[in-house]
């Protein structure tokens, strides 16, 4: 990998060094804009602080792509594509006697190792070192305002000042529960399960999340017997109830055991297996266990408490990502806690980098953006969401329990997937199910879900409507191409019209 060592730019300030170090200590390198973390969202915000004419100084302390690129959405996709895709050719007259034997899963888990490029990031640091970011890899740390210092691998140090803005993007680890045994137990977490390299012949999942569930679905079609734990009544807690129960159905269906209202108490690692004890008594044992239980952020030790902010916690923001009472530091991605998903990370990137550039050309941001250029107002909105189990969950606004909540006078309006023409042909006994959530005051969506075979395809179509606020009675003369799955919004609309 090239790295750029105070390359002068045609545009913005060049790095250089900033006044004032200790006698022996290495001078500060001053940049215009200094990035900690370069996941997906670390580096959209160089990239677009970079095209602004910015000097930019990004650090890492593991693979330069982050989690999204080697243990979240690229290799858990890559795990559930087979699974996804097989159960819809099974699915398929003339094609389901073809497909009836198990997946090939040294082809699965070969083909996921591809994806990640098998855990090597010299891609992934080429492209950033070309946008003319500058590449630190070790700990950043915050030593006070617009003040960074880094230790390399190597025990190197740097210290690194920051004209304009620090933007934290270290993102989030999974949350394991202090239970009796489970520290010395070896268990899984997402890492695990999405760079395992052999199938355990018994997987408990505990939780029922995104990840319990996208796991559950990927390693049971890949030949492990899973036991799904789900403390709460049901999957997906976050989406419309009928969203979690077809999800179940199918697991049920697929050979799984889900149990609900069911929680762990205690882990215990033997040297062939391991054991969960349940409430009540009740045990469950596994060759692996992974726990799907939640997230936190990745800011324990990143000197927050030098610029007096706790660490270990998220980041409250503004709508230009800025952290709320600091001029120059920036919270981006799943660190600000308004949206955990990768798509909003870097969305809040191009917004945040907007920002940045804006300030630092000294234009106030009201007076600048007329079309809300600086402002993340998808998280508020508008966050499109897929679960990609069997069936596909896709989602985006809020769910009827949320618009109540939040005091909106609202109309469910609900429709069979399964009745729509173009499911029929895209599956022998298509099951599915829309909703969309209509605010009775202005004739808008406020949310949609739907869960089926294939159905992330409909998300965005309807993400436009709802982040754009598209009046029903507009939405009526958007004709859906016949025969499509796509018909069913114009089977919504004539529930809704009666």
């Amino acid at each position: 990998m090239g790295q750029r060592y105070g390359q002068e730019h045609a545009s913005g300030h060049a790095p250089g060094h900033a006044p004032g170090h200790a006698p022996g200590q290495a001078p500060a390198v001053a940049y215009d804009v200094i990035v900690i973390g370069a996941g997906a969202v670390g580096e959209n915000v160089a990239d677009r602080a970079r095209a602004a004419g910015l000097s930019t100084a990004v650090i890492e302390s593991d693979l330069i792509g982050g989690e999204c690129s080697y243990w979240a959405c690229m290799p858990s996709k890559a795990l559930l594509r087979p699974a996804l895709a097989r159960a819809d050719a099974r699915a398929v007259p003339g094609l389901s006697g073809a497909v009836q034997g198990p997946l090939d899963a040294g082809a699965v888990l070969a083909h996921r190792d591809y994806i990640t490029s098998h855990w090597k990031d010299d891609g992934q640091a080429g492209w950033l070192d070309s946008v003319g970011a500058r590449i630190y890899r070790g700990h950043g740390r915050i030593t006070g305002p617009k003040r960074v210092a880094v230790t390399s691998p190597e025990g190197d140090h740097h210290v690194l000042t920051a004209r304009h803005a620090v933007v934290v993007c270290t993102g989030s680890r999974a949350v394991v529960p202090e239970l009796p045994g489970v520290k010395g137990a070896k268990v899984w977490t997402s890492h695990e399960a999405t760079s395992a390299h052999r199938v355990p012949k018994r997987l408990a999942v505990v939780g029922g999340g995104v990840v319990g569930a996208e796991m559950a679905t990927a390693w049971q079609a890949l030949g492990s017997q899973v036991t799904l734990l789900v403390r709460g009544p049901g999957l997906l807690p976050r989406m419309e109830p009928f969203a979690g129960e077809l999800v179940a159905e199918a697991l049920r269906e697929a050979g799984a055991d889900v149990r609900t209202r069911t929680s762990v108490t205690a882990v215990a690692r033997h040297p062939d297996s391991v054991t969960l004890t349940l409430e009540g008594g009740d045990m469950v044992e596994a060759d692996e266990v992974l726990f799907a239980t939640g997230r936190a952020p990745r800011t324990d030790d990143i000197g927050l408490d030098t610029v007096g902010l706790a660490p270990g916690t998220w980041l409250t923001v503004d709508d230009s990502c800025r952290v709320e009472g600091s001029s120059w530091l920036y919270a981006v991605g799943d660190v600000n806690h308004r949206a955990l998903l990768t798509h909003q990370g870097k969305y809040q990137a191009r917004i945040a980098g907007a920002a940045i550039a804006t300030r630092a050309r000294g234009v106030p941001i009201l007076e600048s953006d007329p079309w809300g250029a600086h402002a993340a107002t998808a998280d508020h909105a508008a966050v499109p969401q897929v679960v990609f189990t069997n069936p596909e969950v896709a989602a985006v606004g809020l769910s009827l329990a949320e618009a109540e909540a939040a005091g909106h006078r609202v109309r469910a309006v609900d429709y069979d997937l399964g009745s729509v023409s173009g499911a029929g042909l895209y599956a022998r006994g298509y099951r599915g199910h829309a909703r969309m959530l209509v605010d009775l005051d202005r004739e808008v969506l406020l949310g949609a879900t739907f869960v089926g075979p294939g159905v992330g395809e409909l998300l965005h179509a309807a993400t436009i409507a709802v982040s754009g606020e598209v009046p029903i009675d507009r939405l009526w003369h958007a004709v859906p191409a016949y025969p499509t799955i796509s018909e069913v919004w114009l089977r919504l609309l004539e529930t809704y019209r009666g």
